[in-house]
């Protein structure tokens, strides 16, 4: 692929802890996409709750990553596990995004999901949510393989780099299919 074809794709961790799991996974996934891929990590840790009486006068973190949506090809969303959904604070940036104000910067877009816990069951549930979520956005998620990552804590260095090879090989997985189906959903638009 030449430069002029580039893909550019946006990465969101649903959680704000610095230590995080899921924004190492996230680092980790944007670490396995190919060279012509151009990645950029999303900070939705500054957008104020969405309230409609900010929409007369939107928060310059919202602005900054609507602009950012609008320029993605492609998208990968991290989710930690609450109360068997998705964050809190990944909820409210898809409360942001998801204005019509904003031209729906995520519809018809592709997107893989992935999800770290300390707990057994990997984020299966959130995960289950998060699908949900993008199909109401009108977005294209990326199917196989699920990346529920169980036990995080034995699967990541103190450096915050994956230990594990079987969640490494289904993580580079999941990044080589959304690479080609956002390739393919673009070819598509042509």
């Amino acid at each position: 692929m030449s430069d002029q074809h580039q893909l550019h794709i946006v990465g969101i961790s649903g959680s704000l802890r610095k230590e995080s799991y899921n924004t190492k996974l996230l680092q980790s996934a944007s670490e396995l996409l190919p060279p012509f891929v151009t990645y950029t990590a999303a900070d939705i840790s500054q957008l104020p709750l969405y309230n409609q009486d900010l929409e007369n006068e939107v928060p310059s973190a919202v602005l900054q990553l609507v602009d950012l949506a609008k320029s993605a090809d492609a998208f990968i969303f991290t989710t930690p596990e609450f109360n068997f959904t998705i964050s809190a604070a990944l909820k409210n940036a898809f409360e942001w995004l998801s204005r019509s104000m904003f031209g729906s910067p995520l519809a018809r877009k592709p997107a893989a999901i992935a999800g770290a816990t300390l707990g057994a069951y990997g984020t299966a549930k959130a995960q289950v949510h998060l699908r949900d979520i993008l199909h109401g956005l009108d977005m294209r998620p990326v199917s196989r393989p699920e990346v529920l990552v169980s036990f995080a804590a034995q699967k990541f260095s103190p450096e915050g780099k994956i230990t594990d090879e079987v969640t490494r090989d289904f993580l580079k997985q999941l990044m080589d299919n959304l690479v080609q189906w956002t390739i393919q959903l673009k070819n598509l638009k042509i």
